[in-house]
């Protein structure tokens, strides 16, 4: 039945933070050194860009002298900040990233590794080279940084060339890397450089705003702050953080920090995983859908972002696109889709392929709110919930009758009043075994995640039609429609992909609040997830005949027995 809840508070939590007390004692990471003579590293060489400005890159070659295929990645994180032995103790020291935020699984990488880059002694021992670089204004290259902007493209661009062009290389280069290193692909791959032939951006947002900055509206304030810190040593034009805070709307200078995706040509192997929608997940898989290359792959997951990155499927795959691409030859070709179904953070009950996203065997089904939760069939009396923005927030559930697959992205439609101007909405899909939260892998290592979540500030409703799907409602943000006391308007709010079997008598949990749907502290919550809070007032739902609020769920196929 439709009642109040508080979302923050779920089963499991004190068995979790006992969990994340031991990661911080013992991170699940190995790291090996190389053997003996199988890389040569080249530091702080040179690269002249077309304005002068002079970049710095450590070059990593395979033994041998025959020229091979450059991988290359671009990054504001230090090229030369690799994991460095203990001076006391055994094992090394590693970036502060992999303490703080939770490690679900073994990772493990070379001593020449820098942070969410590729591993320079497999690669080599692959037969490529690899190319890190410290980008303008960050590490020992000169000049001074625009973090995600046409002049870093153009960076990029010229890197790209210049190794092409190394007598150690053959003149075929791709690009490889996890969340910066994967965003530095989409501008640079637009701008067409003729010697890049295929990229993976493993994870990496699209739209700064949508995706990670203002999700639904909402200014994001805590893995921003981190985020910024982190480069406190790097020379930049702006602080992303700072730009946040004063750029509201999404105006002219937030367009510019969006690649032309349609521009991409070369052939691309993109993550999108299931568990990063406070990030990266609805960027990545935007990017899939809307490059312009003929050949295109999306590989899914549910799992830790670092830890699956350097798995060896992940790897095999990778490799595989990138001798096909680099290399020539017969290596055979990836599937279009590769999609991981999960039924809970640690259980998988399908890896397959897929030919198309969304599924073209989607039943895109509506779930109708009434007083007694979550319905098939549309209500046949009025009803309404109120809740308290700081304190409360409405649920509505569903159980599920069969077993049922859900992959995709959802839609939820709302009937909305309010006391006050404006209304924050941050909306969850749970899954429940009978008293038990079930929980999933989500951004930034949290382990408690949902099923999927959206975020959307009620004056910010305004959709862009001519980019809008029934699935996939897009706001404007450019036209804030304050609300009018007492007034009921609907709103329209996207939640991210993810793809999740429920059983059947299992249910179905959506969630509705004023404010995130996690505390910040890095023992129980989604740390350093946070977002703006407005004043506290109180907001209703309404449904009825005239009024047909709804949850729309992609329903896939037969469920798995």
């Amino acid at each position: 039945m439709a009642a109040l809840d508080r979302p923050w508070r779920r089963p499991g939590a004190a068995r979790y933070a006992l969990s994340r007390l031991r990661g911080f004692v013992r991170t699940p990471v190995e790291v090996y050194e190389p053997e003996p003579g199988s890389v040569t590293v080249r530091h702080d060489v040179p690269v002249t860009t077309r304005d002068g400005t002079v970049l710095r890159v450590n070059v990593h070659l395979p033994a041998g002298e025959n020229p091979v295929p450059v991988l290359l990645c671009a990054h504001p994180y230090g090229k030369d900040k690799v994991p460095v032995r203990k001076k006391r103790g055994r094992g090394y020291a590693l970036p502060f990233q992999y303490r703080v935020l939770r490690q679900p699984a073994r990772v493990r990488f070379s001593s020449l590794t820098t942070w969410e880059a590729p591993d320079p002694a497999w690669w080599t021992k692959q037969g490529f080279a690899v190319v890190n670089c410290d980008l303008r204004g960050a590490g020992t290259s000169g000049g001074v940084g625009s973090p995600l902007s046409d002049q870093e493209g153009e960076d990029v661009y010229d890197l790209v060339e210049w190794a092409a062009a190394q007598p150690w290389s053959t003149g075929a280069v791709g690009m490889i890397g996890v969340s910066y290193l994967a965003i530095s692909q989409w501008k640079s791959a637009a701008l067409r450089p003729p010697h890049l032939r295929a990229i993976v951006p493993w994870e990496g947002m699209t739209d700064p705003y949508r995706d990670l900055l203002h999700p639904g509206g909402i200014a994001e304030t805590g893995f921003i702050k981190l985020w910024s810190r982190s480069l406190r040593d790097t020379r930049l034009k702006y602080d992303l953080g700072k730009e946040n805070s004063s750029r509201p709307r999404y105006d002219d200078w937030w367009r510019s920090l969006v690649p032309a995706l349609d521009r991409i040509e070369v052939p691309a192997l993109i993550c999108g995983s299931f568990s990063d929608n406070n990030l990266h997940t609805r960027g990545s898989v935007r990017g899939f859908e809307q490059i312009g290359s003929a050949e295109r792959h999306l590989y899914t997951h549910r799992g830790g972002k670092w830890a699956a990155f350097y798995s060896d499927d992940a790897l095999r795959t990778q490799l595989a696109f990138l001798v096909r691409h680099l290399r020539g030859g017969t290596a055979q070709e990836l599937p279009r889709v590769r999609l991981e179904v999960r039924e809970s953070r640690d259980r998988v009950v399908a890896v397959r392929d897929e030919a198309q996203w969304p599924l073209p065997s989607t039943r895109w089904t509506p779930l109708y709110l009434h007083d007694a939760g979550l319905r098939a069939a549309p209500p046949d009396a009025a009803g309404s919930i109120s809740f308290d923005t700081r304190r409360a927030a409405a649920r509505f559930g569903w159980t599920l009758p069969e077993d049922t697959e859900l992959t995709g992205p959802m839609a939820l439609r709302l009937y909305l009043s309010a006391d006050t101007d404006d209304v924050d909405l941050f909306v969850g899909v749970e899954k429940w075994d009978g008293a038990r939260y079930v929980p999933f892998e989500g951004s930034y290592g949290f382990g408690r995640d949902r099923v999927t979540t959206g975020w959307l500030r009620a004056s910010m409703r305004a959709l862009d039609e001519s980019r809008s799907r029934p699935f996939e409602p897009v706001p404007t943000f450019t036209d804030p429609r304050p609300l009018r006391p007492g007034e009921v308007v609907p709103v329209d709010i996207p939640l991210g992909p993810s793809s999740t079997l429920f059983r059947a008598g299992e249910q179905l949990r959506l969630v509705v609040a004023g404010r995130w749907l996690w505390p910040r502290n890095p023992l129980t919550g989604q740390f350093p997830a946070a977002y703006e809070r407005r004043s506290r007032g109180t907001a209703t739902l309404h449904w009825g005949p005239d009024r047909q609020a709804r949850l729309l769920v992609p329903v896939v196929g037969d469920a798995h027995r």
